[in-house]
């Protein structure tokens, strides 16, 4: 084989690792024009840090990225109640920024419509909810919102790749910033309206904790105990590894999806949580990782719902 037969060989096969993940996730991706699967290791993420147009995005905080983080990676947090990703809005937590706002972040970051990105976060300390997980998948779910289909979530984190031993720096990155152009995906978000009118038609997936979607629990975001009405119960927080806060595999995922949705994939599927954090992570999984279509998020929760609408307390739907 020649030299020049020999190079363009090689690199073939690189550029298909990139695009195809050589990851445990990649066959379960979104139908969505995916390059790059949903949740990636950290030894792919170590393998390929230096490929082309890849963003690795680090939403922790700015005092933990100053401590070390990836090689190459640029920062912005993801701070509650206010931030790039998230805003105030009508009272309600964890609300989409306006389009321009989010768009200008977005390309504050280096970040094109066609770029891959991995979202990385920290693990939760131990005894802490782990909300941090979630914070990774609202970023993902708002750049996919906003226009980014390929984005993907480091499996463990930040914490998983320190405790591996791999590369950190403390060397900031300030990324040269572009003009993003992208097209807003608004069919992804819900509002109060929407899921009152088609509650019995499309399946409503509440992701929070079992007790408090049983009503044993009431959460200081919402008043009322209880879940809405006809909601399923499927905890976000089951579908990661407690021990190192990585996914489950997607064996595991489908057949904890498959066991509250059914084998017959519904035609439309709901997911809330809280304030908009838990479900996220739960539309990711299903749209993403498992491929259901036509998943959406009701952004406003049970933060909102309860403020409108009864809550139904004390039963499993």
């Amino acid at each position: 084989m020649s030299r020049a037969a020999l190079f363009i060989l090689t690199a073939s096969i690189l550029v298909a690792s990139l695009l195809l993940f050589g990851n445990a996730f990649a066959k379960d991706t979104s139908p969505l024009s995916r390059k790059i699967a949903p949740i990636v290791s950290t030894d792919w993420l170590q393998q390929n840090s230096q490929s082309k147009n890849l963003v690795i995005l680090d939403v922790r905080t700015k005092e933990e990225y100053a401590e070390g983080h990836i090689p190459g990676a640029v920062n912005v947090p993801f701070l509650v109640p206010v931030s790039e990703w998230i805003v105030l809005k009508d009272d309600l937590l964890l609300e989409v920024p306006e389009q321009a706002a989010l768009f200008s972040t977005i390309g504050s970051c280096g970040i094109k419509d066609d770029s891959p990105v991995v979202v990385v976060t920290s693990a939760p300390k131990p005894g802490e909810p782990p909300y941090p997980i979630a914070n990774a998948t609202r970023v993902a779910f708002t750049l996919i919102y906003a226009g980014v289909p390929n984005v993907a979530i480091l499996d463990g984190g930040h914490t998983k790749w320190q405790k591996e031993n791999k590369s950190v720096t403390r060397d900031s990155v300030s990324p040269t910033a572009v003009t993003f152009k992208g097209k807003l995906r608004k069919s992804m978000l819900v509002s109060k309206e929407y899921v009152k009118e088609h509650l019995g038609k499309a399946l409503v997936i509440d992701a929070r904790d079992a007790d408090v979607y049983f009503g044993a629990t009431i959460e200081p975001f919402a008043n009322k105990p209880g879940h809405i009405s006809k909601a399923k119960s499927l905890p976000t927080p089951w579908m990661w590894n407690s021990k190192d806060w990585t996914y489950k595999d997607p064996k595991t995922l489908k057949s904890m999806a498959a066991g509250v949705i059914g084998k017959e994939k519904p035609a439309e599927i709901i997911a809330y949580c809280g304030v908009g954090g838990y479900g996220s992570s739960m539309w990711f999984v299903l749209s993403e990782v498992l491929g259901y279509k036509n998943v959406k998020l009701y952004d406003g929760s049970a933060q909102e719902w309860a403020k409108h609408y009864d809550m139904v307390p004390y039963r499993w739907d």
